[in-house]
């Protein structure tokens, strides 16, 4: 079977590189609205879903990988920053406290479509201003739900509990990816 990848991001394409598959990436035109009666922790794979059904007609011999990830605060759901500004105004948000990170994927095939979501709670330390300037000067975290990425400065130096995948927060539930996966082979 010949998987597509339905991301942009370098990180879920690293990620599945790693899992040991091959693949190809492939592009989307999708806009990405929910319903807002939406309930929080079903946002991400609403959008995994809307994404995998944009997408062309699937051949016989194709399987179709689609994903998105939102942060939420209490509630709120954090996207991706359109500004410095909107960054940090999130990352004064997310400053001391909990939030979860839900990432949802679509695994589809002509016989076969599997969605599925994974939750994370991440607990960040206080940030200062300065701190919070440094990592938006930095790392430009405007691609990245919730302004920021577990795996740069802001997760190593500030992120204090973790409770579920850390892959989850990177975008990409290996674990789950990988079972649904082989279950397409």
């Amino acid at each position: 079977m010949k998987i597509l990848l339905a991301s942009n991001s370098p990180r879920r394409k690293e990620l599945l590189e790693n899992l040991g598959f091959t693949f190809e990436v492939v592009s989307i035109d999708c806009e990405e609205i929910y319903p807002q009666n939406l309930a929080v922790e079903e946002v991400a794979e609403y959008l995994s879903e809307l994404k995998a059904n944009a997408f062309r007609d699937l051949e016989k011999d194709e399987i179709l990988i689609t994903a998105d990830t939102i942060v939420a605060l209490e509630n709120e759901i954090l996207g991706k920053p359109k500004d410095e500004a909107e960054a940090r105004e999130m990352l004064r948000k997310l400053s001391g406290k909990t939030h979860q990170v839900y990432t949802g994927f679509t695994i589809r095939s002509l016989e076969k479509n599997i969605s599925k979501t994974d939750v994370a709670s991440v607990e960040i330390g206080d940030l200062t201003d300065t701190e919070i300037d440094f990592y938006i000067k930095n790392y430009k975290p405007f691609d990245k739900a919730g302004s920021y990425g577990v795996q740069e400065w802001l997760g190593m130096a500030k992120i204090k509990k973790i409770e579920g995948s850390y892959y989850t927060i990177m975008g990409f539930p290996t674990h789950l990816v990988y079972s649904v996966l082989k279950d397409f082979e």
